[in-house]
């Protein structure tokens, strides 16, 4: 059995910086929308942004149609944008990344010894892997 401790120290928050790109021509409001739902990915993995976490999500679009070149100085400019009505797979996909990412990030970190001598333990994937398969979750490719 993992040795988890459902309790935590809650004076030890953690945080999260989550970095969205697409190509997708975005507007500024958009993206907005997109990092929001990046913090439904954090909450599908287990993940709560408490008081004294500071979790950070930026979104930005390098859409080929909206880039500016650095010597291009019109006075006005006009881009272009989805319409809102074609968003919905962008929300699903950023949501299913936000959380993928993070079990990926979860799955490959190595055990480590920070500053004072604080560690942070590495997931028993052999453990990981036998409860996964106890609950008929695991599949094998």
């Amino acid at each position: 059995m993992l040795d988890w401790d459902p309790q935590p120290d809650r004076g030890n928050d953690g945080s999260i910086v989550v970095v969205i790109a697409t190509d997708a021509p975005l507007s500024e409001r958009q993206l907005g929308r997109l990092c929001r739902r990046g913090m439904l990915g954090l909450g599908r993995i287990g993940a709560i942004a408490r008081h004294t976490s500071c979790d950070l999500l930026i979104a930005f679009s390098n859409a080929v149609e909206n880039r500016v070149a650095r010597t291009d100085r019109p006075a006005r400019r006009t881009y272009t944008y989805l319409d809102d009505e074609q968003i919905d797979d962008l929300f699903a996909a950023t949501v299913e990344a936000t959380a993928e990412s993070v079990l990926n990030a979860m799955v490959a970190a190595e055990t480590m010894v920070g500053r004072d001598g604080n560690i942070a333990y590495a997931l028993p994937m052999d453990e990981v892997r036998e409860l996964l398969r106890a609950h008929g979750r695991l599949r094998v490719l």
